[in-house]
């Protein structure tokens, strides 16, 4: 039996890219269903670069959720214009937009994120430090170093295991 939320998902893969479908799809990031949000960012990555501009423009402009959403899709997209929106969001006041960015940016592979993610090294939030610890190993910049081996020191188990990662990695 198809329900609303599979006749949403449906819809959402049967849309073409186009600007007026990206409006639609960015109207789904709010939707009360977590798969239907979860298909509206996919989609929104998929059509690449025709998104990223309105994705910028409502990052700015929405809150909590939907910000995590739009980091993904962009993320997804993986146009370098999009650094430094993300190291913006490193400031966000909700914890999981600061993780997803983090982690995006460590998968974007700019170097401009490394001091950004060093500061982040001292995060209130444990889960966007291991996000930063991540991303600074896969920029496998040198001057995470030292940042690293501080931060190191007050982590837990977990948090340890990433930041040796993370060291051998730019060590090699």
């Amino acid at each position: 039996m198809i329900n609303e939320k599979d006749d949403k998902i449906i819809m959402i893969d049967s849309l073409p890219c186009t600007l007026e479908s990206v409006d639609v799809l960015i109207n789904l990031l709010e939707d009360e269903s977590h798969p239907v949000r979860f298909a509206a960012a996919e989609k929104l990555a998929k059509c690449g670069k025709i998104s990223v501009n309105r994705l910028l423009e409502v990052l700015n402009k929405k809150r909590g959720l939907v910000r995590r959403y739009i980091i993904f899709a962009l993320k997804k997209i993986g146009d370098p214009k999009v650094t430094d929106h993300l190291i913006k969001a490193l400031e966000d006041e909700d914890w999981g937009v600061r993780k997803f960015a983090a982690r995006a940016l460590g998968e974007l592979g700019d170097k401009r994120a490394v001091e950004p993610l060093i500061n982040v090294l001292e995060d209130e939030d444990w889960g966007v430090k291991l996000a930063a610890v991540r991303s600074l190993g896969d920029l496998k910049d040198e001057r995470a170093i030292e940042p690293i081996k501080k931060a190191r020191r007050k982590g837990d188990k977990e948090f340890k295991k990433a930041a040796n990662q993370a060291l051998k990695k730019i060590q090699s």
